[in-house]
């Protein structure tokens, strides 16, 4: 028996939530399962500390070029086609590179994992707008939220895993199951959509709306604000990823202690996650809460530089939960947009510049070290960071949105829904 229009749409909301979560909590699984099993898996496929480096700046390097990429396949597929390519390629890589024998190979699928995720990065809040335009803050809470998850599990499982099975290589395949779950409620949100019109596309006159104008980021402040935000942000949080546990090491905290002040950093990320996509909607002004996080980062970092060893916790609990500035990034690519299709070039430009600008700092920040002796020059680039966050963080403060960029046409109230 059919469902009702109104029962139907009840029941793609709820699969297209179920898709939405599970997505977000995989999301991050390819980046923060593997490290923590490079004791395993370095000395069998061959991974020197050059190959090691490569595999660390892998992820913000593709994220951004597939992040530039991504808008123009969510233009000529729609987004549930693309979210299932990302997925299938997540897959694929993940399952292959669990079998390979050398290091090039490894890398290489890499490559096609973070592809896939680094799609994903971008479908979302389009996604998130699509199918809850009356829910942004609430269903956005919930992703943000599964992300941070996703980010505490993988290295959390992926070690113990790895003993029980006895393999390095049954627990990277394992994390693809969780992607592949993935595919579920969005293959039969597609079939459904097959035989409604769409939710996105409404009628003007009786008939289909055409399709929104082409917007160009590169003219638009907000994109560029969001970048730059973006940048700022990631930087920091990568630098803490890649350099906190051998920074506090050589600090003379013992390497499991280290270890477990990276895991603390990174579950922090739950608790700003519930609460910023809640509270900043409510703010005329944004920037309030940017400068609220903002001042947590500069506590951490300031405590991490002058006493590392005294007080740790304190000092990873301030910068931990400064990273509510990425909390604040995602849920801006929703407010600075009316559109599904502008959330998606949003999305999509934001995270290729800014993950692109990430990837360098913590590159750097090793070198400045290596070459200058000490740690002052890099942790003064941490500084460097916050002002480039809140200057990206002023552009986007106003309520303007990207749709308004120079040279885009004026937006039809009636056609704003059109993804």
């Amino acid at each position: 028996m059919a469902l009702n229009p109104q029962r139907q749409k009840t029941v793609g909301r709820i699969g297209a939530l179920l898709g939405i979560l599970l997505m977000a909590l995989s999301l991050r699984a390819a980046v923060v399962s593997v490290p923590p099993l490079l004791g395993s898996i370095g000395p069998e496929l061959g991974f020197d500390s050059l190959s090691t480096g490569l595999l660390a700046m892998l992820a913000p390097i593709v994220f951004a070029a597939f992040g530039l990429l991504t808008p123009r396949l969510i233009r000529w597929w729609g987004l549930e086609k693309v979210l299932i390519t990302a997925v299938l390629l997540a897959v694929a890589g993940q399952l292959i590179r669990s079998v390979v024998g050398d290091v090039i190979s490894f890398l290489l699928l890499s490559v096609i994992t973070l592809a896939g995720y680094g799609m994903g990065n971008v479908v979302l809040p389009p996604l998130v707008k699509k199918y809850f335009p009356d829910r942004l803050a609430l269903v956005t809470s919930g992703y943000v939220t599964m992300l941070a998850v996703g980010t505490w599990m993988a290295p959390q499982f992926s070690v113990p895993l790895a003993n029980a099975t006895g393999n390095w290589r049954t627990s990277i395949a394992a994390w693809a199951l969780l992607s592949l779950i993935v595919l579920v409620p969005w293959v039969i949100q597609i079939f459904a959509d097959r035989k409604s019109p769409r939710p996105d596309t409404p009628l003007v006159n009786g008939a289909i709306a055409a399709a929104p104008a082409k917007i160009n980021p590169w003219r638009s402040p907000v994109a560029w604000g969001l970048a730059i935000f973006l940048a700022g942000n990631s930087a920091q949080t990568y630098v803490y990823f890649t350099w906190l546990p051998p920074y506090l090491s050589a600090q003379g905290l013992d390497t499991m202690a280290a270890g477990s002040m990276l895991a603390l950093f990174a579950i922090l990320g739950l608790p700003v996650s519930l609460l910023v996509p809640l509270w900043v909607p409510r703010l005329r002004h944004p920037l309030v809460a940017v400068l609220v996080f903002t001042s947590l980062w500069i506590v951490g970092h300031t405590g991490m530089f002058l006493s590392p060893t005294q007080n740790t916790v304190v000092w990873v609990i301030f910068a931990g939960l400064g990273q509510g500035t990425f909390a604040i990034a995602l849920l801006m690519m929703n407010l600075r947009s009316r559109t599904t299709y502008g959330s998606g070039v949003l999305a999509g430009f934001s995270q290729g510049l800014g993950y692109a600008g990430a990837a360098i700092v913590p590159m750097l920040f090793g070198m400045v070290k290596d070459a200058t002796g000490s740690w002052d020059a890099s942790f003064a680039m941490l500084g460097i960071c916050i002002v480039v966050m809140l200057t990206g963080a002023v552009m986007i403060n106003g309520p303007r949105k990207i749709e308004d960029g120079p040279g885009q046409a004026p937006v039809n109230p009636t056609l704003e829904r059109v993804g």
